[in-house]
């Protein structure tokens, strides 16, 4: 007599084939997904720490509202010339392409740029720089001939009068702002904003 195979043997051993397939592939699976997670976890740390530096770079912001209300900038005739001490320049600084100043590009702010000491973040590893520039071409009074300026529309009813009004004039100034923070990262801001001459 021939022996037969025993048929129940051999469909073990496909099973056992099928279900280490099924088993690498949900492994494979599984560190694709562990993968993805880290990524995803790593983008959002970086999201975060990114807003977290624009955060702290309103700090600037701040003190240059204040030098404006009371301190050295606070007058129409302070702002005509240089001054040093608060980093503001009188005439538009110049920018690389994506204008941001230069001066904000190198390590050490310049006499003829600054003098005033980076603030100091919510951390020892945040430093903050900052420059205000007027947007004009020269330094002293500002006209439009030589300065951007933004003309407010006069609002209001008619009383009897049929002479022209003369809107006020504001100077357009430019605020750029460098955050530094741990493992040489940096965020750049800037924001503009006017006052009436």
């Amino acid at each position: 007599m021939h022996a037969v195979p025993d048929s129940r043997a051999s469909q073990r051993g496909v099973v056992l084939i099928f279900t280490l397939i099924i088993l690498l592939i949900l492994t494979i699976g599984a560190v694709a997904l562990m993968r993805s997670l880290n990524t995803a976890a790593f983008g959002a740390g970086n999201l975060a720490f990114r807003r977290d530096l624009m955060n702290q770079g309103e700090l600037a912001v701040a003190n240059v509202e204040a030098e404006f209300a009371s301190g050295d900038l606070s007058t129409s005739a302070s702002t005509l010339n240089n001054v040093v001490a608060d980093n503001y320049s009188a005439t538009m600084l110049p920018s690389n392409s994506e204008g941001v100043p230069t001066a904000l590009l190198t390590t050490t702010l310049s006499a003829a740029v600054g003098t005033h000491a980076d603030l100091a973040g919510a951390t020892s590893d945040v430093t903050i720089r900052y420059v205000i520039d007027r947007l004009c071409s020269q330094t002293g009074a500002p006209t439009g001939a030589v300065c951007v300026q933004s003309t407010a529309s006069p609002t209001g009813g008619t009383s009897g009068n049929t002479a022209v009004v003369k809107p006020p004039t504001s100077t357009v100034y430019r605020l750029s702002v460098r955050v530094s923070g741990a493992r040489s990262t940096q965020v750049f801001l800037q924001t503009t904003f006017t006052r009436a001459d």
